[in-house]
């Protein structure tokens, strides 16, 4: 079986420009496109926030970063209504700001 190693051959041949180039192409090629929500969907996360910081409980949040989409998981501390951002503390008690706009989805830990 032939073992071809892509692009790897190639790179001694190009100029570093073309391979600064094409690394740039690779990484914005795994860029994530930012969902926009509707009245139903920022409902719905609302009752799940106001139920988690009333009781207590842990919540997974999807919350856009730069390019791409994270995950948290941890308990919603506080809500600043000024800054419009969640104080999120994770597993290891970590701080995580999160703005409001960058949140896609909030969902209850079982």
């Amino acid at each position: 079986m032939i073992h071809d190693r892509g692009r790897i051959k190639w790179t001694s041949m190009m100029l570093p420009e073309h391979v600064k180039m094409l690394r740039d192409w690779v990484a914005e090629d795994s860029h994530e496109a930012r969902r926009i929500l509707d009245e139903q969907q920022f409902e719905e996360m609302n009752a799940v926030m106001g139920e988690a910081m009333e009781e207590g409980r842990e919540v997974t949040i999807a919350y856009y970063d730069r390019t791409r989409y994270q995950l948290l998981i941890g308990s919603i501390h506080y809500y600043d209504e000024c800054l419009q951002r969640l104080h999120i503390i994770d597993h290891f008690q970590q701080p995580h700001y999160i703005q409001l706009s960058h949140i896609a989805d909030v969902r209850l830990m079982q």
